[in-house]
């Protein structure tokens, strides 16, 4: 009688799997490259989150940027009637010092938001920041120089929040 030959199990293994260790290394192979693209998936679904989150903060911020443009915007002609009142108002009554006050009060509200007024009086005109409402002539100054501010324009940051309105001069060609 003949013995038949015993296999170990992992001579059976390799019988079954086509032979030998060469399967195996093709195994290994076969997962480590596909660990490697799962990886590189990952990084690359990290990386695609970050420019995400990175991209709804800056919506964020232009959102909230533009609410408080609109709600400043709504009182700066507050600002410019109290402005008014105080010109026309005679100096040193009561009347006068509150609105002074109130006017005061404004501004420093505003400023603690970053609001700056735009100092356009006696400077060459310049369209991003002023609007020209009207012409005149003055001696003694070039052309195309601010002359009277009928309404103050001022700034958020770096941005304009309301073009100042101008008279410029202009001289009779």
């Amino acid at each position: 009688m003949f013995d038949e030959p015993t296999l170990t199990k992992n001579e059976a293994a390799e019988t079954a799997y086509g032979g030998g260790e060469p399967a195996l290394d093709d195994l290994l192979k076969a997962a480590n490259e596909r660990a490697d693209d799962n990886y590189n998936k990952f990084l690359l679904a990290m990386a695609d989150f970050e420019n995400y989150k990175k991209r709804v903060q800056r919506d964020v911020e232009a959102v909230v940027l533009n609410h408080r443009k609109h709600l400043l915007e709504r009182f700066l002609p507050v600002l410019d009637n109290l402005e008014r009142a105080l010109a026309a108002n005679s100096e040193g009554s009561g009347l006068r010092n509150g609105i002074e006050q109130t006017l005061r009060g404004f501004e420093a509200v505003l400023g603690g938001e970053g609001v700056k007024e735009i100092d356009v009086n006696g400077k060459p005109f310049d369209p991003r920041v002023a609007e020209a409402i009207g012409t005149s002539q003055a001696d003694g100054v070039d052309d195309d120089t601010v002359v009277g501010v009928a309404e103050k324009g001022y700034t958020i940051g770096d941005e304009l929040l309301r073009p100042a309105k101008v008279v410029v001069a202009k001289r009779d060609g």
